[in-house]
């Protein structure tokens, strides 16, 4: 048996940490922008294309998200799309962050009062003018705290694409337990590094929302 000292426990941790890091970013990033494009449409398009991103946001939102995981890595195989772990966890993640980013964003948009809609109309501004001069500007006050806040979800949410043998900072935390016997030390160091990327986020999001208030 290999004996693993705690400076081995947790430099192979933080080893993962940085893949766990990357997921989050490239999740948050990439549901971010196709956040972005599906409020735009949601927001620009007819009645139609509203209910579709609707059922959109509330496929995403009403299944669970290891659900979503196991369709985008063995789905596809099963289609003949032959995808790595580290693909299938990244298109998963960033579809799930899109369909709940596009929500908090329409929150924060139906928040701006009508009464801008108008005023930006009565200047003759085209709809991508308002949006982009009048409201946005507003709306992304608002949603700058709930934002950063749901940052947090998606870096806790990483921890599920350990089920389809992507080697972040959960699976990798388990395979040190089977090889060390000593699961509660590891898991221990886990919660930890979990819990040092997450509070100073919350922190920085109940922050933003108290300036806001402020204001």
């Amino acid at each position: 048996m290999i004996e693993f000292t705690l400076w081995d426990i947790v430099r192979n941790l933080l080893l993962a940490l940085r893949w766990t890091v990357a997921l989050s970013l490239i999740a948050f990033i990439g549901g971010g922008l196709v956040g972005g494009l599906l409020l735009t449409l949601r927001l620009g398009l007819g009645s139609g294309a509203r209910r579709l991103i609707g059922w959109y946001v509330q496929l995403f939102q009403g299944t669970p998200l290891l659900m979503q995981l196991f369709l985008a890595y063995f789905g596809l195989a099963l289609l003949g799309i032959e995808v790595s772990a580290w693909t299938a966890a990244a298109l998963a993640l960033t579809l799930y962050t899109s369909a709940y980013l596009v929500e908090i964003w329409r929150g924060c948009v139906e928040a701006v009062p009508r009464g801008q809609w108008e005023a930006a109309r009565s200047l003759a501004l085209s709809f991508g003018e308002q949006l982009r001069h009048v409201i946005l500007p507003q709306a992304s006050r608002l949603a700058i705290a709930p934002t950063v806040g749901f940052l947090v979800q998606v870096i806790k949410g990483t921890a599920l694409a350990s089920v389809i043998g992507f080697v972040e900072l959960t699976k990798a935390g388990g395979m040190i337990a089977n090889a060390s016997f000593k699961p509660f030390l590891v898991f221990g160091c886990v919660a930890l590094l979990y819990f040092a990327l997450c509070f100073p986020v919350s922190l920085f999001a109940q922050r933003l929302e108290r300036r806001i208030h402020v204001r």
